[in-house]
């Protein structure tokens, strides 16, 4: 059976795309490391409203690694969590293995955030894939949030600390804090994510949409959530619901 590959000019439209929030995932067997990061983010918006600094903040609520395999979402709450900060009036920086130039201006920029009282957050996705450079890096990064009174970070990869192809000293580090397992949705755990991301969109699917494309499309969540926005893009052009038939046209290799 050939999978459908979705059309490159709807899959880099996501205008529509809803930005990825604590409230929009869906936790199945994730649920203590949702209700950590909701806790924490309850604790900062508290905090900008009463222009107070949080004392006494141990180092496992503020330094949090996560794991697992492609498609459980990782990067969905690395993301929300940074939203989550934004919201709050935090400062953020967002770090990952492609763009090295954000880690050589965090670093710049550690000093004041250690001495500083006010919270700041730093989000480091795919630690699995760091080069050397970037393991270095990520070290010092460790150590100034060691030191520091209000550096939140939150960090993911594809497998637990000690597992990781990294030198010791790091794969040690990364278990200092709060280390979670993300999980796989089943398939009804899929179909209702996909059911709130249409609904987030304002999309009213046909009941047999989306079994069909569990069974006919990529089964991982990134790929069916860049459905949606496809999906979502090509029922506005064409002014017409999203029923199998339609899917079945957007899907057609052109």
């Amino acid at each position: 059976m050939n999978t459908p590959s979705l059309p490159r000019q709807f899959a880099l439209d996501i205008s529509h795309t809803p930005k990825a929030s604590l409230d929009n995932y869906l936790p199945s067997q994730d649920l203590a490391l949702l209700s950590t990061l909701q806790t924490l983010c309850s604790s900062w918006k508290e905090s900008s409203e009463s222009s107070e600094s949080i004392p006494n903040n141990p180092l496992n609520h503020r330094w949090m690694y996560w794991w697992g395999p492609e498609g459980s979402g990782r990067t969905h709450l690395l993301t929300a969590m940074t939203s989550a900060a934004d919201d709050a009036g935090l400062e953020s920086f967002s770090l990952n293995p492609n763009e090295p130039i954000s880690w050589v201006r965090l670093e710049e920029k550690l000093p004041s955030l250690t001495q500083s009282n006010a919270p700041s957050v730093i989000t480091i996705d795919d630690v699995d894939r760091l080069d050397e450079r970037l393991v270095g890096a990520l070290f010092r990064i460790l150590n100034e949030v060691q030191a520091s009174k209000n550096i939140h970070i939150f960090m993911a990869g594809n497998e637990a600390p000690a597992n990781l192809t990294l030198r010791e000293d790091l794969r040690t580090r990364l278990g200092w804090g709060l280390v979670y397992q993300t999980q796989l949705l089943d398939d009804d755990e899929k179909i209702q994510a996909l059911e709130q991301a249409a609904k987030a969109r304002g999309l009213v699917l046909s009941p047999d949409v989306l079994p069909w494309l569990l069974n006919r499309f990529y089964r991982d969540m990134p790929n069916l959530m860049a459905l949606m926005d496809a999906l979502d893009a090509y029922s506005l052009e064409t002014k017409r619901a999203v029923t199998l038939p339609l899917v079945r046209e957007l899907l057609q290799p052109k």
